[in-house]
């Protein structure tokens, strides 16, 4: 059986596969994920998971370099915005429109899709190295 924290089979494999500067994303159930991109549904009923839930599960496994959220997010959902920095802790936040973002999630390793039904609660994690 598994060792580390994070359970699910997919997002290991994934973050198992990332190099540097690779990107994973994770978003709210309503956030378009283009076809060529890998899904991961998570979503079971509304907020089910949560957003912040499963940033931090990923977090546990992930050498996170930079985050990018739109910009939209801190105006819209502040409370939000303040979960993201908590677990961030000294990860480089940048921002970029919600257009932007969603376009991006192409060049995305996959996408993991939440319950989350708050409005801007999407984020990409760029990966780091651990040396």
């Amino acid at each position: 059986m598994k060792k580390t924290a994070l359970l699910n089979s997919e997002i290991s494999e994934v973050i198992s596969k990332m190099g540097h500067t690779d990107s994973i994303a994770i978003g709210d159930c309503g956030l378009p994920i283009p076809n060529e991109t890998r899904r991961i549904d998570l979503a079971l009923i509304k907020d089910l998971p949560r957003f912040i839930d499963t940033l931090k599960a990923v977090l546990l496994e992930l050498q996170v370099e930079e985050a990018i959220i739109a910009a939209e997010t801190e105006d819209v959902n502040p409370k939000m915005y303040e979960e993201i920095k908590k677990n961030l802790k000294d990860v480089k936040i940048n921002f970029v429109s919600h257009e932007q973002l969603k376009k991006m999630l192409k060049e995305c390793k996959a996408v993991i899709r939440t319950g989350e039904q708050t409005p801007y609660s999407n984020i990409i994690l760029k990966s780091g190295v651990v040396f």
